[in-house]
C-alpha cells in the first residue's frame, strides 16, 4: 500500500509537471499615435534611450495632436519638468503591454479615462530633455520597451521611414446621439459653453453625429446636470445634458476636443 502511494503521488507530480503553460496574451494592434491620414517620420537609432523608442517628426508639429494607438487606460499623466520625458502619458493596455508618449506640450486626458483609437491624449513639444519639438513613443511589455510594430509589422530598425497613420479611420471612434428637448430646437453654439455665439439650432428628435466630446458650461437639462459638450460639427457644440447617447458621461472611444 505504501509504494503504491508513492507511485500515485508519482504520476500526479508528472502529469502536473507536463501540463501546458498559459498562452501568452497578444499584444494589441497598435496604431501610428496620431490621426487618420497623416504622415509622419519615425526614426529608430541603438543609441536611444531606450534603444526600441520611436521619434516621431514632421514640419511643424509643434502642438498636433497626438492619438492613442490602442485602445486602454491612462495611468500615468504626468511632468518631470525639465528632465527625461518631461511631460508624458502612459497607457496601460492589459496583458502587460503599455504605451508611452512623451516630450508633450499639453495633456487631453486624466489618470483612469479610457481611451480608444483617435482619442486624443495630448500634444507634440519638446518639454523634458528635448532638443526640438517630436514625440517619443514606446511600446513596452512588462515594463521593458520593445521594438513597436505597427498594424502588427515591425518598424524599421534602424534608420527613418515615414508613417502614414490609419489609425480611427473607419470612423469608429464617432458617437452617436439623439437630441431630446421636449419639443424646443436645441441651439448650437461655437463652443463648449452657453457664453458662446449661437450659430444654429437642431430640432428635438433629431440624430446627431458625436466627433469629439469635451467639458465646458454646466447645464441642466432632459437627462440632469452635464459638463460635457458634443462637437456635431467644425466649430458646432451642444450640450450633452439634451442628447441621449446612451451613456451617462463621456462616451467610450470617442475623442476629446
Amino acid at each position: 500500500m505504501k509504494h503504491r502511494w508513492w507511485r500515485l503521488l508519482g504520476a500526479a507530480c508528472v502529469a502536473f509537471l507536463l501540463l501546458p503553460s498559459a498562452p501568452a496574451l497578444a499584444a494589441p494592434t497598435f496604431k501610428v499615435p496620431f490621426p487618420c491620414g497623416q504622415a509622419w517620420s519615425g526614426q529608430t537609432r541603438s543609441d536611444h534611450s531606450p534603444a526600441n523608442a520611436v521619434d516621431f517628426n514632421r514640419t511643424n508639429d509643434d502642438g498636433d495632436p497626438v492619438v492613442a494607438s490602442a485602445p486602454g487606460t491612462v495611468d500615468v499623466v504626468t511632468n518631470l519638468g525639465d528632465t527625461s520625458y518631461g511631460r508624458y502619458v502612459r497607457i496601460n493596455h492589459g496583458g502587460g503591454y503599455t504605451t508611452y508618449y512623451a516630450h508633450l506640450s499639453g495633456f487631453n486626458v486624466s489618470v483612469g479615462q479610457s481611451v480608444g483609437y483617435g482619442s486624443v491624449i495630448g500634444y507634440v513639444g519638446t518639454t523634458g530633455n528635448s532638443t526640438g519639438p517630436h514625440l517619443h513613443y514606446e511600446q513596452r511589455l512588462n515594463g521593458s520597451a520593445v521594438q513597436a510594430r505597427f498594424n502588427g509589422t515591425l518598424a524599421l530598425y534602424w534608420g527613418t521611414k515615414t508613417y502614414t497613420s490609419d489609425n480611427a479611420c473607419s470612423g469608429g471612434t464617432t458617437g452617436h446621439g439623439t437630441v431630446n428637448t421636449a419639443g424646443t430646437a436645441l441651439t448650437v453654439r461655437s463652443g463648449p459653453g452657453t457664453s458662446y455665439s449661437s450659430v444654429g439650432t437642431v430640432a428635438d428628435g433629431a440624430g446627431v453625429t458625436i466627433q469629439c466630446q469635451t467639458n465646458g458650461t454646466s447645464v441642466t437639462g432632459t437627462y440632469g446636470t452635464s459638463t460635457i459638450w458634443d462637437r456635431i460639427g467644425s466649430g458646432r457644440f451642444i450640450s450633452d445634458a439634451y442628447v441621449y447617447t446612451g451613456y451617462d458621461g463621456f462616451i467610450p472611444g470617442v475623442p476629446r476636443c
